[in-house]
């Protein structure tokens, strides 16, 4: 017999299935921003060589500090002092200069105008080290990229709920021990270790939803569930950042919250699919019958007759397959490269357009918000056209139309910057929809026999997507820093 017919007494939508819903949607909350928060943790403020010779503010430095740095040229064909060169002296005063450069021996000085402090301006990642910016992000996602390939072996292992609940603190722990960071490479190290933990807890409070919800529940927690409160995160981010301008402390205040979760230890239960598939038919009992009490019906007096449920502890066949499964077949290898470049394709786009909203025109607290804003209506309206329409045109539409909007901002004047910021954002939502019926489209193309080490190939090909991601904005300035030194 099959689970969902065997447990159909609970019903479709009780108070434990909406519970349920409720807790492990919260569960994504900090997802959100566990790895947007670079967006302000490590944003680069204006800045200029530090002139020991000169004791002077940011706002004077127009008048004081022209004959000491040379002019460069910046986006929209501007002329400002250089960031990263100098003239060098030609005398120990600082009252004459030459006219060949040097870098900024004695380091730099930032402008304190929108932040107290970065990890940019913490450990001065310009110039020549302005690389480590993205890099800093891609040691995250190289941190994601691991958690997926080990999320789901420790999940059919130990078991849905010790999974959530492990991945969850090694989040939180490790980002508040990154907030006493000495170094980039301990916030390197300590930032992949977070990445490691966010997707098992992504994933695994997936996993167990799936496997709680009855089988008309699951779409909506795949969509208005997990990825709607995953937006709810990341709009809290540019909240908080708005009001809290040191790195340290943003971090500490985004960290903290993980520890609310605690609680909810007792309030969520073991996934009872699993525990059939681990002959453990007690528990899963108990835990069916408590929800069956919350739901307010009776259940039968012998749940699980029989141990050999299908979908959960069927051992009747012999055939292994593996990964070449996926490729043996013209049919299975076209399923399989295609899936894989969609989700490379929309999650390079997804991060590129979500980490570059402080290169975007006006505010980027705004900015970040209203990206966060047009994921939740997107995720909303996905949820509705797939009552409608083919998983396949709700993928393949959207992202097409935010691959067009994106070749349309290359020409939008440079005075139109609102025009711009509102095709980024009409391509956010383009690709955002997308995203959100990937893993629901992937779960149901690929065979049951192979459908884990399907959806695996697509994870690694998205989390690589997410890695490359951060330099994109990065490699797409006008005219990137040059590296320090003489020239």
């Amino acid at each position: 017999m099959d689970y969902d017919e065997v447990t159909s007494f609970l019903g479709e939508w009780g108070a434990f299935q909406k519970a349920m819903f409720l807790l492990l949607s919260l569960s994504t909350v900090p997802n959100g921003y566990a790895g947007m928060a670079m967006v302000f943790l490590a944003d680069t403020p204006d800045h200029h060589c530090q002139l020991p010779h000169l004791d002077t503010s940011w706002q004077q430095h127009n008048l004081s500090l022209s004959p000491s740095l040379p002019l460069e040229e910046r986006a929209g064909g501007q002329w400002a002092l250089s960031r990263c060169q100098r003239y060098r002296r030609a005398n120990s005063t600082g009252t004459g200069f030459s006219n060949s450069t040097e870098g900024c021996l004695d380091g730099w000085h930032f402008d304190r105008k929108q932040y107290q402090s970065t990890i940019v301006t913490e450990w001065s990642l310009v110039c020549g080290d302005s690389w480590k910016v993205p890099f800093s992000l891609s040691v995250f996602f190289m941190g994601v990229l691991s958690g997926s390939f080990v999320s789901g072996q420790i999940s059919d292992r130990f078991g849905r709920k010790v999974t959530l609940f492990i991945t969850m603190a090694v989040q939180t722990v490790f980002s508040l021990v990154q907030v006493f960071s000495v170094s980039w490479v301990m916030f390197c190290i300590l930032f992949y270790l977070v990445g490691l933990g966010q997707i098992s807890n992504y994933v695994a409070a997936f996993v167990l939803g799936s496997e709680l919800l009855g089988k008309s529940s699951r779409v909506t927690f795949s969509t208005l569930g997990v990825c709607v409160f995953y937006a709810l995160g990341y709009a809290v981010l540019p909240l908080c950042a708005y009001f809290i301008r040191s790195w340290r402390v943003l971090l500490a205040v985004l960290s903290l919250p993980g520890l609310l979760y605690i609680p909810l230890w007792w309030l969520i239960p073991e996934s009872p699919r699993w525990l059939l598939a681990q002959g453990r038919i007690e528990e899963a009992e108990a835990i069916v019958r408590a929800a069956a009490r919350k739901n307010r019906v009776t259940a039968p007096a012998l749940i699980f007759k029989d141990h050999e449920l299908q979908g959960t502890n069927d051992h009747s066949h012999d055939v292994r397959y593996t990964y070449m499964d996926l490729v043996r077949t013209s049919k299975m290898r076209n399923v399989t490269f295609l899936h894989a470049v969609v989700w490379f394709i929309i999650t390079i786009s997804y991060f590129g357009l979500s980490l570059n909203t402080p290169n975007m025109n006006g505010d980027p607290y705004l900015n970040c918000f209203l990206s966060a804003l047009v994921e939740i209506v997107a995720y909303v309206v996905a949820w509705l056209l797939l009552k409608l329409v083919p998983r396949r045109a709700v993928v393949t539409v959207p992202m097409l139309m935010g691959g067009l909007v994106l070749c349309l901002i290359h020409f939008v004047p440079q005075d139109y910057s609102v025009l711009s910021v509102v095709l980024a954002m009409a391509a956010k939502f383009g690709v955002t929809a997308s995203l959100s019926v990937l893993y629901i489209s992937a779960a149901e193309t690929f065979p049951t026999v192979v459908r884990a080490m399907g959806i695996g190939i697509c994870s690694m090909a998205s989390k690589t997507g997410s890695t490359a991601a951060p330099f994109f904005p990065f490699l797409g300035q006008c005219r990137p820093e040059p590296f320090g030194g003489p020239k």
